[in-house]
C-alpha cells in the first residue's frame, strides 16, 4: 500500500514523465485490484488542479475505479466530472470523453447523463484543427456506450 501511496503523490509531480509513468502503473493495478480505490477522493480534487494533465490523471483514474466504485462515490462527482466533457483544454476534454464509456459499463445508473452530456457538448468552442478530432470522440463514445446499453 505503501508504493500505492507513493504513486499517487506522484501524479502532482512536475516532472510530467514521472507523473505519467506513476498515472500508467496506477491504471494497470485498478485493472486487476481495487487497492487504488481509497485514493478516490485524491482523484476527484486532481479535477479543480490548474494544471490540465493533472485533471487528466485524475479523470482517468477516476474511471479506471468504475468497477469498484461500490460506495457510488462516482454517482456523487459526476457532474464534477461531466464538466470536464468541454474542459478549457481540448486535449483533456478528449481524455474525458474517451474513458466515458468505461465508467458507463461500470455505472449503468449514470449512462444517461454521460450521454447527454456528451449530445450537449459544443466542440466548436474550440479550434477548428481540434473539433474534428473532439466530434469523432463524441461519436465513438456514444457509440460504445450504446453498444453497452444494448447489451443489458
Amino acid at each position: 500500500m505503501e508504493e500505492i501511496e507513493e504513486l499517487v503523490n506522484g501524479l502532482r509531480n512536475q516532472d510530467h514523465n514521472y507523473a505519467y509513468q506513476c498515472l500508467k502503473q496506477l491504471e494497470e493495478e485498478c485493472g486487476h485490484s481495487d487497492t487504488v480505490y481509497p485514493y478516490f477522493d485524491f482523484f476527484t480534487e486532481m479535477l479543480h488542479d490548474p494544471n490540465s494533465y493533472v485533471r487528466t490523471r485524475g479523470i482517468i483514474l477516476i474511471a479506471a475505479n468504475a468497477k469498484w466504485d461500490k460506495e457510488n462515490r462516482i454517482d456523487e462527482i459526476i457532474d464534477e466530472l461531466l464538466m470536464h466533457v468541454m474542459d478549457e483544454k481540448p486535449v483533456t476534454a478528449r481524455q474525458c470523453i474517451k474513458v466515458l464509456p468505461q465508467i458507463a459499463a461500470s455505472k449503468r445508473l449514470l449512462a444517461e447523463c454521460i450521454i447527454d452530456a456528451l449530445e450537449t457538448a459544443n466542440p466548436q468552442r474550440y479550434k477548428s484543427s481540434m473539433q474534428t478530432l473532439i466530434c469523432k470522440d463524441i461519436q465513438n463514445a456514444l457509440e460504445s456506450i450504446n453498444c453497452v446499453q444494448r447489451e443489458i
